[in-house]
């Protein structure tokens, strides 16, 4: 059979071939299909572009993205090798990139990766590309191994690893090979055959009500959390009357704290009471129940927010200042011992009223003391003389007991208070620096203070041109009078007397060597037992003064030999005795408290009414304590007796 060769045909012939050499030559690139990697000085934004086009896919780039790019490689690399290619290079230039949804790549800084959107969780990848994964534990607690897993995450910052407390997992965020790796070391550690098997065995509970406890105690803190814990399983044995524990160590070691909480005798078991504190301080209450027992150990710790702890041998005390309350957890037999002793420290504690007053006498005649008594039935009597023999034995009046007293002279004065300071205030002589009145609890400091802040030289500079600066501090000078009395058994009381009396010395600014002021400084510190309501006298503390002073009629001074008729020059010398009266009156009830006040009321409202100071004063309080209107004279007389004796002549 001939075939017969017509032109159509051969047109057709070189048409098929023509398509299959096209096809040839389209399916030989595929198979050999390769990338070059060689860019030298290129901008980076180029080879991201051109980077683009070789991977197909889109990429965003950060405005924060610059710089050139020179690398070059000998070898084709296929899309795989390429796109790990293109980001290693953005690694070493300090930027990363990240995978998002569509076929989209990201391309920021790398310091930035963490605040970056990471790719999806399900996406595999690897290499330098950024990712985030979360990695669920079972049997070991993601809040302890977090810390590890840290040290092996990116050094540069990028990465981190974070625990998820509610759902016991971790989130880990970083570069792909290490997020990946991390990720495989988190499942190592998470092997179940790590848990081990701890027995605890119980001396006084019973195993099933503990494992019972246990149980649901854990059930609900997982329900609290809204997470699930680490692998544990508690299980009771009964016939050992045992608590086995299988799980992660640390978790063991939680549980089995909380057993040996558990596993007590029922006798020995405490309980927590609140107690409120109404006149002692919680904190001072503390420290006394502390020492209660000489056998109990003490170990004080801080509890912050106000609060301190006492936990001791079978019972635990906390002191909160806030509410001034005692927190005692303790068997029920320490708690009541605790108890009946907090009921007897916690008792109002009595006050004292400190009255005193601070009087300096020139030249001793102010102690011509005109003591004026009043009583009840209106009557007034005058003691005005002042040389009458007040001690048997004894002889002189009442001046002679201060007159050539150099040191401290004390004494006793029961009398009546408001007749003292009458007394005193009637006399030309007296100067009252002050009569303070203090109230203060037994066994705490009362202070008065009373002065002014003089100006002090301390020392003088002057510049080159000559202008002079003062070097000036302050000192205080005034009264200064503190006490501490102290309660004894009954009415008296322990008085600490501290007083001070400083003014500037006259003329003392007028110093030749210009080291400036002079202080004149009286101090007195004491301690007297004196009976509630009862009068301390201090006194005997002497100052001298002498002042020369010159007069004279002008121009007629200067006459010789006759001058000296018109001219005169005097010496003075003065005394100064400073003489403290200081009166305790121990008030132990709120009656008490509104009687004192009615009396110190009622004493104002008579000196401010009074015209005369004879007025008799009909305020039953003002009676001299202790006596009857018929023994009135025979009183003051052993009173005078008693604060002016001494023995022998």
């Amino acid at each position: 059979m001939q075939v017969k060769i017509t032109a159509p045909f051969i047109s057709k012939i070189f048409g098929l071939m023509a398509v299959l050499i096209l096809i040839l030559s389209m399916a030989t690139p595929v198979q050999a299909e390769g990338f070059s990697a060689n860019f030298r000085g290129t901008e980076i934004h180029e080879f991201i572009n051109t980077a683009s086009k070789a991977l197909g896919k889109t990429i965003i780039i950060d405005d924060a993205v610059k710089g050139k790019v020179t690398v070059r490689s000998y070898e084709l690399l296929d899309a795989g090798q390429y796109y790990q290619f293109f980001l290693n290079v953005l690694d070493v230039y300090g930027y990363a990139v990240i995978s998002m949804p569509n076929n989209v790549l990201k391309v920021i800084p790398a310091k930035e990766g963490k605040r970056a959107a990471l790719s999806s969780l399900k996406t595999p990848a690897e290499g330098d590309e950024l990712i985030m994964r979360i990695v669920p534990l079972n049997n070991i607690a993601a809040k302890e191994v977090a810390p590890l897993m840290r040290q092996f995450n990116d050094s540069i910052g990028i990465g981190n690893v974070v625990f998820l407390e509610s759902g016991n997992a971790l989130l880990i965020t970083g570069r792909a090979d290490v997020v990946n790796s991390l990720v495989e070391l988190a499942h190592e550690m998470d092997r179940s055959d790590q848990a081990t098997v701890a027995t605890v065995a119980l001396q006084h509970a019973s195993a099933a009500d503990v494992v019972s406890i246990v149980t649901a105690l854990f059930r609900d803190e997982s329900r609290t959390r809204k997470g699930a814990q680490p692998g544990m399983k508690v299980v009771a044995d009964e016939r050992t009357n045992t608590v086995l524990i299988a799980g992660e160590p640390t978790i063991q070691a939680r549980v089995k704290g909380i057993i040996q909480q558990l596993d007590q005798e029922k006798a020995s078991q405490g309980n927590t009471k609140v107690i409120r504190l109404k006149y002692a301080k919680a904190q001072s209450l503390l420290e006394v129940l502390s020492g209660v027992s000489a056998n109990l150990q003490d170990d004080k710790k801080s509890a912050g927010n106000g609060a301190s702890v006492s936990v001791m041998k079978n019972m635990v005390i906390k002191a909160d200042e806030l509410t001034n309350a005692l927190i005692i957890n303790a068997t029920p037999d320490v708690m009541s011992n605790l108890e009946k002793v907090i009921e007897q420290l916690d008792i109002r504690r009595a006050q004292v009223l400190v009255e005193a007053v601070i009087v300096e006498m020139q030249n001793a005649d102010g102690l011509n003391l005109g003591i004026q008594w009043a009583n009840h039935y209106g009557g007034g009597t005058q003691f005005g003389n002042a040389q009458a023999q007040i001690a048997p034995g004894f002889k002189g009046g009442m001046t002679e007991v201060f007159k050539n007293a150099n040191g401290l002279v004390t004494g006793f004065y029961s009398g009546n208070w408001a007749g003292l300071l009458t007394a005193i205030s009637n006399q030309s002589q007296n100067n009252i620096l002050a009569t303070p009145s203090i109230m203060t609890l037994d066994n705490e400091d009362a202070e008065f203070s009373v002065g002014q802040d003089v100006p002090i030289l301390t020392g003088s500079q002057t510049t080159n041109s000559d202008n002079v600066f003062n070097t000036v501090s302050r000192k205080t000078v005034g009264i200064k009078l503190k006490v501490k009395p102290q309660i004894n058994k009954g009415q008296s009381v322990l008085l600490q007397i501290e007083q001070e009396v400083s003014s500037v010395a006259e003329n003392s600014s007028v110093d030749k060597d210009n080291l400036g002021a002079t202080f004149n400084i009286r101090t007195v510190n004491n301690t007297v037992l004196v009976e509630s309501g009862e009068t301390v006298v201090v006194g005997g503390l002497l100052d001298k003064s002498q002042s020369d002073s010159k007069s004279a009629v002008p121009f007629l001074e200067r006459i010789p030999l006759l001058g000296a008729l018109f001219r005169s020059t005097s010496h003075k010398e003065s005394k100064r005795n400073l003489i403290l009266f200081i009166r305790p009156t121990v008030i132990r009830s709120t009656e008490e408290y509104e009687q004192e006040s009615l009396r110190k009321a009622a004493r104002f409202r008579s000196l401010n009414a009074q015209s005369l100071p004879l007025k008799a004063h009909a305020d039953a309080q003002l009676e001299m304590v202790g006596s009857a209107a018929n023994g009135v004279f025979k009183q003051v007389q052993r009173q005078i007796d008693a604060f002016y004796s001494q023995g022998g002549q």
